[in-house]
């Protein structure tokens, strides 16, 4: 089923709005058939995903589920059906051969992050990802437990070697550019052949098709001795700190923003320094304000070369450096498709990465009477409590309460949440999950009727520093299975898009960043969401050729309220006590144990496959 721009405007968007979920909308597909993937709209954290939640959050509701009885009883119930709780079940029934499992997940899909996004164009499938992108740095950061349950599932990272064409887009002559904005740089301009890598760049230095720095930055719509400044920062960098000692400069540029570092270090302008706001935002969901100088000298961000910093190291470098191409055509959805594959084969059929990607999934299998493992959508845990030998899990589901017991319990859900599901939990473990906070941000797919805007504009991905999406680009060019990635610019492609809400400059520190950025997202509607990329496009690509009101096939917007997992930030932490709050937070209860990528304050996928493997080991 897919929502298209006009069956929106049509009724659909009116219907939502009379109340109608999302869960009822699939329900109310003529095809009869439930498919998450095919929705289009508002989605990620979708309406139906998180009112219960926020009741109990929010409104500071308990549930009485004590006293309902008991329907059912498993060996482990695990609550979140994102990659840390369907690894969980995994890693489980891997010592358990013979175990009943049941996992409750919220949302109306299962993967948590890691979202399928599909599209129905030009007589093919057209595939996005919604959250969760790719392997980070496989070689370097799997450890062995991710690398054996990669293998049980049929995933050889090096497939990706030749599935990814990295040579696609530099092949057509297209690179990098910049797009300034009027009204912080005084016109729109789209600057093209940007030499910039990303951290763990999916091109080579050398597939850029980048201008040198010095006549790159003479394009920017800024005054002269702006561009010149800039143009020393990368080419003539000085000892900013001079007089300092090695390690007066890094305990200076821990505590100090890279802003900061431009601003009063450096000495660069407002305007100048505004270039950069964006630049951390995808990999960190932070503006540079937040951002410390030491951080930002890590991921290769100029200003650093003369100051004699002590480099980073072979292991912190060889993973920077490992290219980005761990990348299905739906991102680690098919992970997530793999996993449920096999914890509930008759889901659909194959074995191993290549036919994953195109493999018909039936929905109507997960959750049914007699099989081992049960996969429970649409069902908001609200009350974890140990009992004797056991412990029971209370869930509401389509605004009916029902209680389960298992033997074990994992909670593979936000850990922000814990404290207002896990009975008896003790006051400073309590606190310590709340300081998890995690950062919003939004996956924007549209699909585009062709792209020759960008092949005219010479350009594949643009970088906009201080307007709402700051990334946008074509997507990953990925050939698996029996799905090629769109290669005719003048047929239909996706374009990724990327959101982070931050508060640039505000003062605030980066948990206040979070709740900020949450209550802007919660506040905005689909229709506004929808105007302010439309408009953001169009300015872009709009010398190109450009027109959104015909270009526009469709749009999903995944929101993630609750996007990242927080890591320690050395402008607003101490490392020390970081850790110690990680630890204290994941702590066993009875029968109960703490998953998900929050409990490593890592928002990697494997980070959350190794959390779900420690939580099982915990309990059994």
């Amino acid at each position: 089923m897919t929502i298209t721009r006009r069956d929106f405007l049509n009724g659909a968007a009116l219907t939502l709005a009379a109340g109608l979920s999302p869960l009822q909308l699939l329900q109310a597909a003529p095809s009869g058939r439930y498919y998450p993937p095919a929705l289009t709209g508002l989605r990620g954290s979708h309406a139906g995903a998180f009112e219960v939640a926020h009741q109990m959050g929010w409104e500071k509701k308990v549930f009485a589920t004590d006293a309902l009885p008991i329907t059912e009883e498993y060996d482990l119930v695990v609550v979140g059906g994102g990659l840390s709780g369907l690894s969980a079940a995994w890693f489980y029934r891997e010592r358990h051969p013979k175990a009943r499992i049941l996992i409750v997940e919220n949302h109306d899909d299962f993967g948590g992050h890691a979202k399928r996004n599909e599209f129905e164009a030009g007589g093919r499938m057209i595939l996005g990802y919604g959250g969760s992108e790719a392997l980070q740095s496989p070689t370097h950061l799997f450890s062995q437990q991710v690398n054996h349950l990669m293998k049980s599932l049929g995933v050889e990272p090096r497939r990706f070697e030749t599935a990814f064409n990295r040579s696609f887009y530099p092949g057509l002559g297209l690179s990098r550019g910049v797009f300034f904005d009027r009204e912080t740089f005084g016109e729109d301009k789209l600057v093209t052949g940007d030499p910039t890598p990303m951290v763990a760049d999916d091109l080579r230095p050398d597939q850029l098709n980048a201008r040198p720095i010095a006549a790159f930055i003479q394009d920017f719509p800024l005054p002269e001795p702006d561009r010149l400044a800039l143009i020393a920062l990368h080419d003539a960098p000085k000892d900013y700190l001079a007089g300092k000692s090695p390690e007066q400069k890094e305990a200076h540029l821990a505590k100090t923003s890279y802003r900061d570092f431009l601003l009063k270090d450096v000495g660069l302008s407002a305007t100048a320094v505004a270039y950069f706001q964006g630049r951390s935002n995808d990999f960190m969901a932070l503006s540079i304000d937040a951002v410390a100088a030491f951080d930002a000298y890590y991921f290769g961000f100029p200003g650093f070369a003369a100051m004699g910093l002590a480099p980073p190291s072979e292991e912190a470098k060889a993973e920077m450096e490992e290219p980005y191409i761990y990348h299905f055509p739906d991102g680690n959805a098919s992970i997530a498709r793999l996993l449920v594959r096999d914890l509930i084969p008759a889901v659909a059929p194959g074995k191993g990465m290549d036919d994953i990607v195109l493999a018909p999934f039936d929905y109507s299998q997960l959750d049914r009477v007699g099989q081992p493992i049960r996969l429970r959508l649409n069902s908001t845990a609200v009350s974890v409590r140990n009992v004797a030998g056991g412990v029971d899990v209370g869930y509401s589901r389509n605004g009916e309460l029902a209680r389960v017991r298992g033997k074990h319990c994992v909670l593979a859900c936000y850990n922000m949440m814990i404290p207002y599901l896990l009975r008896d939990l003790p006051a400073e473990q309590a606190h310590a999950l709340s300081q998890n906070v995690k950062f919003p941000l939004v996956y924007t797919k549209v699909l585009i009727r062709n792209w020759q805007a960008f092949r005219k504009l010479g350009v594949h991905e643009i970088y906009a520093s201080t307007q709402p999406y700051s990334r946008i680009k074509l997507d990953y060019p990925v050939d698996l299975g029996g799905y090629r990635h769109p290669r005719d610019p003048q047929q239909p492609i996706g374009l990724h898009m990327v959101y982070v809400p931050t508060s640039p400059n505000s003062g605030m520190n980066a948990r206040d960043q979070a709740r900020a950025g949450r209550g802007k997202l919660y506040g905005a509607t689909f229709e506004q969401l929808e105007t302010q990329l439309r408009e953001q496009l169009q300015r872009m690509l709009g010398p190109g050729g450009f027109d959104h009101q015909k270009d526009i096939l469709a749009i999903t917007i995944n929101r993630w309220t609750h996007g990242y997992s927080y890591f320690s930030n050395s402008l607003f932490d101490d490392e020390a006590a970081s850790e110690a709050l990680m630890n204290q937070a994941r702590q066993k209860l009875g029968n109960v144990s703490i998953a998900n990528s929050d409990a490593a304050w890592d928002a990697y996928a494997h980070a959350a496959i190794d959390e779900a493997w420690r939580a099982v080991g915990e309990l059994t």
